[in-house]
């Protein structure tokens, strides 16, 4: 092959993956802005009842479900970015979303982060402090699990 054929084939490549990012409006992902996060329809559950839920003035998807740490944020958006668009690719996308062991770990700090003087004094009182805030707390940012807030479309 020769180097100009090699030229060709990469800035075509390029040209190929540049168009499809940005169809796919690629940059909204790297923000804060949760309808990004509602682009997919699977997410309209979880979108519709965070927006009228309490934790819609306060915070958003990335408040919660992302470190707050430059870095391993955005190590955790790629890493869930690439597992979306691969379900979303091959059509593996499971019927009810469930959060995974590591998002969990991610949740819970964020949880503690936000609300410190609250588990403070959860940690200094009487109350074990051996479960997820969100076992007790499940229906704080989403609404009641199953039940959508908004008609079906």
């Amino acid at each position: 092959m020769t180097k100009l054929a090699l030229a060709i084939a990469c800035i075509a490549f390029l040209a190929v993956v540049g168009f499809a990012l940005h169809v796919a409006n690629f940059t909204a992902y790297l923000g804060d802005d949760p309808t990004a996060c509602n682009n997919c329809h699977v997410m309209d559950t979880a979108y519709e009842s965070w927006y009228h839920g309490g934790h819609a003035r306060w915070a958003t998807c990335n408040d919660c479900h992302t470190p707050h740490e430059l870095i391993p944020k955005y190590m955790t958006k790629t890493e869930a970015g690439f597992r979306h668009v691969t379900a979303f690719v091959f059509g593996d996308i499971p019927p009810a979303i469930r959060t995974r062991d590591s998002s969990k770990e991610v949740i819970q700090q964020n949880c503690i982060h936000c609300h410190q003087a609250t588990v403070e004094d959860v940690v200094n009182g009487s109350m074990k402090f051996d479960t997820y805030c969100f076992e007790c707390h499940r229906h704080v940012a989403h609404g009641v699990r199953g039940i959508a807030l908004a008609p079906s479309q």
